[in-house]
């Protein structure tokens, strides 16, 4: 029952937040008001919108709102979001192009499991739309999952991982953004000794843990200053009564938002207080460059407890993918299987959720992969955000992961390599500005 309480206890102080901004903003917003000159009003009436808007988006799942893509016809292409498999605790999506031939680049997007929805990769999916038949993995929040559809840690997750591979074919080029790079490395090794014909073409790891100690951060340094106990203890509660999970053990998405924001206080506070003064001026918009970023940044999700103390436990503190020590559902996964995958990393030298050495720790471990099929790119100036949907991402990033995919595929098919710009294997020498700096 404790858990049942604190649980509801987060809902209704957000669900109080989100009625005072309202009540701010309906009281300072009466006509009778303007004819009092004072900026109270104003204010008050500001920091109610914004309030009300934050507070609500906090439980809303983002749509992805994916723009038509533009033909060599001329002629925009409505994209329509389809689920090509759908299992309880997760769906293969797909975008697909209306009035459009399939491409020839195959491309999965594995959508971390970390507090935030897939929706996350909106701006990612749409860069690569133009050039790609794009999938992605859409987690579903636990909180929405009967207890009854039983548990999901990260022995499941890679089961799905397999599973959706397997489902598209040898011709896929899989990506994996942060948190399951591990994973997405470990469903590939048991592609390639059980089942090698369904393995991908490519695999290309975007600022993953792939070995948490090559690199300290703060996400790293608190899992191994926290006993399990006390993590499952401090963090892990059950689904209140509101949701169809009730009694399911989770990690909440409002605690998780809440380490979020601890990590970069000062910089969403600056955020916040500039957009009131900024609404208050009435230089406010639907869709500025605050709304559209904490509309998604905001909206969290649920992670099951054993997904989340699994991932502690055997990713962090066990090192068992660095140590290629990892065993999923019985099958002991031997990274040094992997020999027929181009393997890439791609890492920003200011991310401070997933350092540089972290994920290109993932090309010493395959082994069995020869080094003309191993590529490895550090952006410099990046940020974590950046190195998969900011400025770095779309300039920098993008056209050599591009490269790479072309390359791997006229190899395998015996091609005449067909080159778009940079080579795949080259460092950008000119650092951009950082990008953002959020978890994901």
């Amino acid at each position: 029952m404790k858990g049942l309480i604190s649980y509801d206890a987060m809902e209704t102080i957000r669900n109080t937040n989100e009625w005072l901004g309202a009540s701010a903003r309906a009281m300072a917003s009466y006509p009778i008001f303007a004819m009092v000159p004072h900026p109270m009003f104003r204010l008050m009436s500001a920091w109610g919108r914004v309030t009300e808007r934050s507070f609500s988006r906090m439980v809303i799942k983002p749509d992805w709102n994916i723009p038509p893509i533009a033909g060599a016809d001329g002629q925009d292409h409505i994209v329509y979001v389809e689920p090509v498999l759908k299992r309880d605790f997760g769906d293969l999506l797909h975008f697909r192009v209306a009035r459009r031939e399939p491409m020839e680049r195959k491309i999965l997007l594995v959508a971390p499991m970390s507090g935030h929805y897939a929706t996350l990769l909106r701006s990612t999916v749409t860069s690569l739309l133009p050039d790609a038949d794009v999938y992605i993995t859409d987690w579903h929040n636990a909180r929405n999952i009967p207890v009854s559809k039983g548990k999901f840690d990260i022995e499941d997750y890679t089961d799905y991982l397999v599973e959706f591979m397997s489902h598209l074919g040898p011709e896929l080029n899989v990506i994996a953004v942060c948190q399951p790079a591990p994973l997405a490395l470990a469903a590939t090794a048991l592609l390639a000794e059980h089942d090698p014909k369904k393995q991908p073409r490519t695999l290309t790891l975007i600022g993953g843990p792939i070995n948490p100690d090559a690199a300290a951060t703060e996400v790293t340094d608190f899992g191994n200053r926290m006993t399990m106990g006390e993590l499952e203890y401090l963090v892990i509660q059950q689904v209140g009564f509101k949701y169809k999970g009730a009694g399911r053990m989770v990690y909440p998405g409002l605690a998780q938002l809440a380490s979020f924001i601890a990590m970069n206080a000062e910089t969403h506070a600056e955020a916040f207080i500039d957009k009131i003064f900024s609404e208050a001026r009435g230089e406010g918009s639907e869709a500025d460059r605050h709304n559209k970023f904490y509309d998604e940044y905001l909206a969290v999700m649920d992670m099951t407890a054993e997904f989340y103390l699994s991932t502690v436990e055997r990713i962090f503190k066990g090192l068992e993918i660095a140590e290629n020590r990892f065993v999923a559902n019985g099958k002991p996964v031997d990274i040094g299987k992997i020999k027929d995958v181009a393997v890439m990393t791609v890492e920003g030298t200011n991310d401070d959720i997933s350092a540089p050495g972290q994920c290109v720790a993932a090309l010493d471990l395959c082994t069995g992969v020869p080094e003309d099929k191993k590529a490895q790119h550090l952006e410099p100036g990046a940020g974590h955000y950046g190195i998969f949907a900011g400025k770095s991402w779309r300039l920098n990033i993008r056209p050599l992961v591009l490269d790479f995919i072309d390359e791997a595929s006229a190899e395998a098919e015996r091609k005449p390599k067909r080159k778009r710009g940079a080579e795949p294997h080259a460092n950008v020498t000119e650092p951009l500005k950082n990008d953002s700096k959020v978890a994901v």
